[in-house]
């Protein structure tokens, strides 16, 4: 019953759209000497973001090998004291 009242509400929704709201949604859509700046402003961190990120991975995993970093991880596991699962802490 409830998967009928939401077919039929989100339907009625679809083919009567609001009007009254189109009609105000123009006065967003005014274009001033401040437009460009904004979407310069908008469109800078989605073109920097990721040239940043990729020059700091870039610059972490400079030089380095899949052996290098295999070695690396099984001394790093080497050092770690190994506990047994069999002694009671009590």
């Amino acid at each position: 019953m409830k998967r009928i009242i939401s077919t039929l509400l989100i339907g009625g929704l679809a083919t009567a759209p609001a009007v009254c709201l189109a009609a105000d949604s123009y006065r967003w859509l005014h274009v001033t000497i401040d437009t460009p700046w904004m979407i310069f402003l908008i469109l800078l961190p989605m073109v920097l973001i990721p040239a940043v990120l990729m020059a700091i991975l870039y610059w972490k995993f400079a030089g380095t090998t899949p052996e290098s970093r295999k070695r690396e991880a099984a001394e790093l596991a080497a050092s770690k004291p190994r506990v047994d699962k069999s002694e009671s802490i009590d």
